[in-house]
């Protein structure tokens, strides 16, 4: 046994360095190791298990690295008993932490190619840390699409950063909304009606996609439909997770479990299941 390694079944104390509101039901942790740092890096796509105490657990994506680099951002929608607890968060207060734990969006293997990205909702925060990979190093990649759906314009995240991502990296930003108010003069409709819009060559592009399995059946039937190879699609699943570790069985996804072979999947490679909500 090597001592030196954390138990992935042990949380470690972070303290809530920074927390903040995104949307009306979504808000942000900036969390720090109180002590020394066991982990700094991670992987975009990967995900945290956070502990409430006295409350419970639940799986989060990391949305960013903290501005120092010693911790990470969760984005997290107060949807639960457990994300309440969290959403009643102070700074200064203490939670447990897991991870990172999952696969990663395959950012290496896209080099050379276009990137499309499709979000719904809160699905783009698991999907930040790889346009921030994209962006950082720019060059390696052709064009790139962001394609970013959300119910209302009030539930869009991180619209402060569209514009840098547009100027500065030259992202293909394109946002919709289902249902539109006074104040919106962008684009109404399901996010799958903007592929058309943006630039990409279907014969060298990898897309990622995070949303409701709904909205990525059908971006998924759309890519298709224009040209790009099952083989470049990825999509991240997040059911039932529980220990992370491939232990509880609860997450078991077909022969795979989400928590370790996953959350990003290759579409071919879970296309048989994809669609079947009792799996």
């Amino acid at each position: 046994m090597n001592f030196s390694e954390p138990d992935p079944m042990v949380p470690q104390p972070y303290k809530v360095r920074q927390i903040w509101q995104e949307t009306h039901d979504t808000f942000s942790l900036d969390l720090e190791p109180k002590g020394p740092s066991l982990h700094s890096e991670f992987a975009p796509g990967q995900f945290n298990m956070l502990y409430a105490f006295g409350v419970g657990e639940v799986p989060i994506s990391i949305s960013a690295c903290s501005k120092n680099g010693d911790g990470w951002i969760h984005t997290i929608r107060d949807v639960g008993t457990v994300t309440h607890a969290l959403h009643q968060l102070r700074e200064g207060d203490t939670i447990g932490l897991r991870g990172p734990f999952g696969s990663a969006w395959p950012i290496d293997e896209s080099k050379g190619s276009d990137v499309v990205i499709m979000a719904g909702g809160i699905g783009l925060a698991p999907l930040r840390p790889a346009l921030y990979a994209l962006m950082e190093s720019r060059k390696n990649f052709g064009d790139i699409a962001l394609l970013y759906g959300a119910r209302k314009p009030e539930d869009l995240l991180y619209t402060d950063e569209f514009e840098s991502w547009r100027g500065k990296y030259g992202v293909q930003v394109r946002v919709t909304v289902d249902n539109a108010d006074r104040t919106w003069s962008g684009n109404v409709g399901v996010v799958t009606t903007m592929i058309p819009r943006v630039n990409f060559d279907p014969l060298q592009t990898v897309a990622m996609i995070c949303g409701p399995e709904i909205m990525m059946r059908y971006a998924v039937l759309e890519l298709r439909q224009n040209g790009v190879s099952e083989e470049n699609i990825y999509v991240t699943m997040e059911r039932n997770m529980k220990c992370a570790v491939g232990f509880c069985g609860h997450c078991q996804f077909g022969p795979a479990f989400i928590c370790k072979d996953g959350p990003v999947f290759r579409y071919d490679r879970v296309k048989p299941l994809f669609s079947l909500r009792e799996v």
